[in-house]
C-alpha cells in the first residue's frame, strides 16, 4: 500500500501540534476526564501525547540504536506547572518545532531505533501523524469540541494500524491478537463519503496465520460503514458502534470480538 510522503507527514504533525494547542488554550477544563481514556485527564492525555513526541524526537535527532527510557527525555513529562494552559501551551509550541524540525532534517531513510521492523526515521514521521491524531480525537472529546483529520491522514491511519495488528500477531505470541485467527471470517470498512480516488474500503480477512488485508469493496461477515473519521474512530475504539454515526450491518458479535482484541493506546 502507497504510503503518504515523509513531507506530507510532517506536514500533518506541525498542523496537529497547532491543533492540539487549540484545545488547551480552547478554556477547556484541564482537570476534565477523557471519556475514550479515562483513566487519564485532559492534561494528563496532552502531556503524554507532547512527551511521545519528544520521545520520538530524541531517537531521531541521536540516531538512537536502541530505546531510550522515557525519563531520559529532556521536559519529557511537560512544564513543571500543573494546571496552567499558557505553560502547557508553549511546552506543546516548543514540542512541535523539535519534532518537525528533527524529522524534516533527517528524511525518510535515517537509520534509527524503532519498536517495528522498520527501522528508520520515516517510521516515526508516520507513527507521531498517527499518535496526534487519535490522542486529538481523544482531547476534542474531553473539551467537548468537533474533530477533523485530514482524509488522507484517516486512511493511511487506518492501513497503519492493520499493520500493527498484522505485526502483533507475528511477533508477540501472547497479545490478545492471536486469537484474531480463524478460516471464513472477515470485516469489511466502508467510508460512506469516499471517492474512487481514495480507494477508502478494507477488507480484513482473519485467517489460521494471521490477518489478511486490503483495499477494495468486498462482502464480508460483517460490515463497518459511516463516514470516514468516524469509521477511523470507531475502529480505534473511539467511537462506539452505537453512537449512531456508524452503521454495523452483519455479524457484530464478530467486530466486537475484533476491537476487544485489537486495542492501542
Amino acid at each position: 500500500m502507497t504510503r503518504l510522503g515523509h513531507a506530507r507527514y510532517c506536514d500533518s504533525i506541525e498542523l496537529q501540534v497547532q491543533q492540539l494547542r487549540e484545545i488547551v488554550a480552547s478554556g477547556a477544563d484541564l482537570a476534565a476526564t477523557v471519556p475514550t481514556c479515562p483513566d487519564w485527564s485532559l492534561e494528563q492525555l496532552v502531556r503524554h501525547t507532547g512527551g511521545t513526541l519528544r520521545w520520538a524526537e530524541l531517537l531521531v535527532r541521536t540516531r538512537a540504536r536502541a530505546d531510550v527510557p522515557e525519563k531520559e527525555v529532556p521536559l519529557g513529562g511537560g512544564p513543571e506547572a500543573e494546571g496552567d494552559p499558557a505553560a502547557l501551551d508553549a511546552w506543546l509550541a516548543e514540542t512541535g518545532e523539535m519534532i518537525v524540525g528533527t524529522l524534516r532534517a533527517a528524511g525518510p531513510g535515517t537509520p534509527v531505533w524503532t519498536w517495528a521492523e522498520e527501522q528508520d526515521s520515516g517510521f516515526w514521521a508516520r507513527r507521531m501523524t498517527h499518535e496526534l491524531a487519535i490522542h486529538r480525537a481523544d482531547a476534542a472529546a474531553a473539551a467537548g469540541l468537533p474533530y477533523e483529520v485530514a482524509p488522507d491522514v484517516a486512511a493511511d491511519a487506518i492501513d497503519e494500524w492493520l499493520e500493527i495488528v498484522e505485526f502483533v500477531q507475528r511477533t508477540e505470541p501472547d497479545d490478545p491478537a492471536r486469537e484474531l485467527r480463524g478460516p471464513g471470517r472477515s470485516i469489511h470498512l466502508h467510508a460512506t463519503d469516499g471517492t474512487p480516488e481514495s480507494d477508502a474500503e478494507w477488507l480484513v480477512e482473519l485467517t489460521e496465520e494471521g490477518i489478511a488485508w486490503r483495499r477494495g469493496h468486498e462482502k464480508a461477515t460483517v460490515a463497518l460503514r459511516g463516514p470516514l473519521t468516524a469509521v477511523l474512530l470507531a475502529f480505534y475504539r473511539r467511537l462506539p458502534l452505537d453512537d449512531g454515526r456508524v452503521e454495523v450491518l452483519g455479524d457484530r458479535e464478530l467486530l466486537e470480538f475484533w476491537l476487544e482484541r485489537a486495542s492501542f493506546d
